[in-house]
């Protein structure tokens, strides 16, 4: 099998699902996807979702918002169930939506936990689950799973996300083992630090300035960057690529 490099990373006619799409990482994909012709179902809890159909290129004919909890089974259905009706299936789901609540473990608060692993592990499976069986009656597909540098390492602080995380990859690879002989890859991204609007917040000043120096390349990593890997794992190059987890932390996790 082979494709002109040209067209390698085009997406026209096919459709992604995207949670997390409001901002941050899921807003460049978002957009990166829409730019290379791909029909979009995107998903968030925040209502500022509602507005990107209209900002993307393709408009509200390839574009469609859904205001939606990936942790409630019926707003999964509900994501899935859009892909089909408006574009007749689900090519490619990247599970990005996912949150950071942070305490030492000997005060963190059980609901923390809870709402961590709800958003960071179960919606990702919920929505794998659902675009899977779609996938699967294709035979065909492509999911990508964000975790993060969290997942293979622990972090101050982190003991929900470290765990979230790490558990993301795992089910990942059992994902990859069991769809695979359906067309289906499944993979996660592991990023460092991202320059999102939240992560320039977040680690502003000496605290942001330590960590850099913790980075061999000596900075964090931009939205498009993690987007750029994404679109390579879901386009039709990346084919013998399942169950891997690619890291991006500018050689953080190697030393």
């Amino acid at each position: 099998m082979t494709y002109p490099f040209e067209g390698a990373f085009d997406l026209e006619g096919r459709t992604a699902i995207v949670t997390g799409a409001a901002a941050g990482i899921g807003l460049a994909i978002a957009r990166l996807f829409a730019g290379r012709g791909a029909n979009l179902v995107l998903a968030d809890v925040s209502p500022a979702v509602n507005g990107l159909p209209a900002e993307l290129e393709g408009g509200p004919a390839r574009n469609v918002a859904i205001v939606a909890d990936v942790t409630d089974s019926a707003a999964v259905d509900r994501i899935v169930s859009a892909a089909v009706s408006r574009f007749g299936g689900v090519d490619v789901l990247v599970n990005n939506a996912g949150i950071v609540l942070l305490d030492k473990a000997e005060v963190a608060a059980e609901a923390d936990w809870d709402r961590t692993m709800a958003v960071n592990l179960k919606g990702p499976f919920l929505l794998a689950k659902a675009a899977g069986k779609v996938m699967i009656a294709r035979r065909s597909g492509r999911i990508v799973n964000i975790a993060s540098q969290a997942s293979i390492i622990g972090l101050d602080r982190h003991v929900a996300y470290c765990a979230s995380k790490a558990a993301i990859v795992g089910m990942t690879r059992v994902l990859a083992v069991e769809w695979a002989q359906h067309g289906i890859t499944v993979n996660a991204v592991s990023p460092t630090v991202v320059e999102t609007e939240l992560g320039k917040k977040a680690w502003a000043g000496e605290v942001g300035e330590a960590m850099k120096k913790k980075i061999p390349v000596g900075r964090f990593a931009q939205p498009e960057e993690i987007a750029a890997a994404v679109l390579y794992l879901v386009s039709g190059v990346a084919g013998m690529i399942s169950g891997e987890n690619l890291i991006i932390d500018g050689g953080y996790t190697v030393q």
